[in-house]
């Protein structure tokens, strides 16, 4: 796998509304954006078969193609159900990371990438999917080789631009990368809406970065009553003292 600068989509599909749809995975992410034009962009896929159930919810009638899926990292919640995803559509490319991992669920994602030779690349910071004339993707994490990191801390972190509208999708980057990030261009963070990370778990959203991104709207995606005590209560109280 290469980085790659950029990347213009050119779907041929009927021109509509842009969307963003935050799918019902449960303890886990997964995330659909259209594009006026139609073009799709995945973001994670869950860690089961949800998804796939999930996308037809949202996903035109008929339409058997996605034109890119992003892994934010390698953990079962978030590329669980990607396998799934990419023998039921005809996927255009495949973005992640570098951190890999020795699980079973990994082995099957990279395993049917191969089968279906679907062009796969490493994101680096800088690099832009232009989706349409008025929605774009830019990668703002990671600006390096992420190789033998722990998997949360080298999540790919993004920012959507929907006209005048913008959302900053985190994976589950921890508050060592959100400080990094609000240190390094904070104009670039700043957007309406904020899809936090780690499912609202305390190791995420620090109340500094939450002032920085200075979003409208957040959202949790978690699983009811999950084990791990998703969203954390102060992460919570943070937003509701924030106003978010």
């Amino acid at each position: 796998m290469l980085g790659i600068a950029a990347l213009a989509l050119q779907p041929a599909k009927t021109d509509g509304k842009a969307s963003v749809s935050m799918l019902n995975v449960g303890q886990g992410d997964a995330f659909l954006i259209q594009a006026p034009n139609g073009a799709q962009l995945l973001i994670d896929g869950g860690k089961d078969s949800k998804v796939l159930s999930e996308l037809a919810k949202v996903m035109p009638v008929g339409d058997q193609t996605i034109d890119v899926v992003i892994a934010t990292h390698p953990d079962a919640d978030h590329i669980g159900g990607l396998p799934l995803v990419f023998d039921r559509y005809d996927v255009g490319l495949y973005l992640t990371s570098q951190v890999t991992t020795d699980t079973q669920v990994f082995k099957d994602l990279y395993t049917i990438l191969s089968e279906k030779s679907i062009p796969s690349y490493y994101v680096r910071r800088g690099m832009n999917l232009v989706l349409s004339p008025t929605t774009s993707f830019k990668i703002l994490f990671p600006d390096r080789d992420t190789s033998g990191w722990e998997t949360n801390t080298a999540s790919v972190v993004g920012r959507l631009q929907m006209g005048e509208r913008s959302a900053l999708f985190t994976g589950d980057s921890p508050i060592s990368i959100e400080t990094y990030l609000a240190k390094l261009d904070p104009k670039s963070i700043n957007v309406d809406i904020l899809k936090l990370g780690h499912h609202g778990s305390k190791t995420s959203s620090a109340e500094a970065f939450l002032r920085a991104v200075s979003p409208r709207l957040g959202l949790i995606s978690a699983g009811v009553n999950n084990r791990y005590g998703h969203p954390a209560s102060e992460v919570t109280a943070r937003l509701k003292s924030l106003s978010i």
